[in-house]
């Protein structure tokens, strides 16, 4: 039987593609930086296989990104900031500080027994304890990162407003409030101002986010189903027009609509 590899191979594995005598050029010369774009890219893949319920390949993604934490943990052991079992023990005193409902005396071993705690409980508990961390002179907004998406990082930086009272409380006025948004940038496009129309449609999007979360939904999870809807419809026009022998600019966009009606229609069947 094959030896399985494990957590201290994964370790050995790094350290070896890094080492500075007889490990990988490319790997050597990796910095922080450099390895942002590879990371985003495997988050995207993670997230791409289980939207797709693709579970056969789900592990191999995983592992992908998991390469990615241990890549910047290995660099930062190098310059002796922290190592990766630095970041394994920062994250499990984490979790179980900010879960006393499952380990009540603090400690991994201690259990609570059945639990009655809600959802919305469990949160509200994990964003009070996550503030007592906080400098005391923190600013509400101050841990929603810069570098979300634009509609994610929207959403959260709503939900921190909303902890402290600055919502709207019913969804009517969210929604009031984005026909504003639209008007407002339908007036921006007729008087042609593209710096106008940057602004107004930045509005007009976030309250959009405002909605999702409003409904508890996801606002990239939104528009990422859209886009795969618009791909997949796109492509029953696409093997239309192949399938009649002409080319693209042969067909009117009313023939092209009729195409894209003809998807709609096939998917509610």
């Amino acid at each position: 039987m094959t030896a399985r590899f494990d957590y201290a191979d994964l370790q050995t594995l790094m350290a070896r593609l890094r080492d500075p005598v007889d490990g990988c050029p490319w790997d050597i010369k990796q910095t922080y930086a450099s390895i942002v774009p590879h990371t985003l890219e495997e988050v995207y893949e993670v997230i791409d296989t289980i939207e797709r319920n693709d579970l056969p390949h789900l592990a191999e993604e995983l592992g992908d990104l998991l390469f990615q934490v241990v890549f910047y943990a290995q660099i930062a052991a190098e310059e002796g900031h922290f190592s990766l079992d630095d970041v394994v023990h920062g994250l499990v005193t984490k979790l179980v500080y900010r879960h006393p409902h499952v380990f009540p005396d603090g400690s991994l071993a201690s259990r609570a027994g059945a639990s009655a705690i809600t959802d919305g409980a469990v949160n509200d508990q994990w964003e009070r304890l996550k503030g007592l961390k906080k400098p005391a002179n923190a600013r509400v907004l101050d841990d929603v990162p810069l570098a979300l998406p634009g509609l994610l990082r929207a959403k959260k930086l709503q939900a921190k407003a909303a902890r402290v009272g600055f919502d709207w409380p019913l969804i009517a006025d969210v929604m009031s409030k984005a026909d504003e948004e639209l008007a407002e940038l339908k007036e921006a496009i007729a008087s042609g101002d593209a710096d106008a129309i940057e602004d107004e449609l930045g509005d007009l999007l976030f309250v959009l986010a405002n909605v999702a979360r409003h409904t508890g939904l996801d606002p990239e999870q939104a528009v990422r189903r859209t886009n795969q809807k618009f791909s997949r419809r796109f492509g029953h026009v696409e093997d239309r027009v192949r399938g009649s022998g002409q080319s693209w600019p042969d067909f009117e966009l009313d023939s092209l609509d009729a195409f894209w009606r003809e998807a709609k229609d096939l998917e509610r069947k």
